[in-house]
């Protein structure tokens, strides 16, 4: 499975620290050429970035945690 960003145009509040904490990650991931689910979460893993809840990424909590981010607002 191969994740795509989907870039949001417009947004009501600013990004928190958090948002731009994980989106910063991910485009250094991405940058690196890792673009499938498994390798993607790994690679997540070995920052600080931690989902809520402080625990390890897995693929479930990686695809939640977007599409909770992604979602209209």
């Amino acid at each position: 499975m191969s994740l795509r960003l989907q870039p949001v145009q417009s947004r009501a509040h600013e990004l928190t620290s958090y948002e731009h904490a994980l989106a910063d990650e991910l485009e250094a991931i991405y940058g690196r050429g890792v673009h499938e689910l498994a390798p993607l979460v790994d690679a997540l893993n070995e920052t600080g970035i931690r989902p809520p809840g402080g625990v390890d990424w897995t693929e479930s909590s990686l695809t939640s945690e977007l599409a909770r981010l992604g979602a209209k607002e």
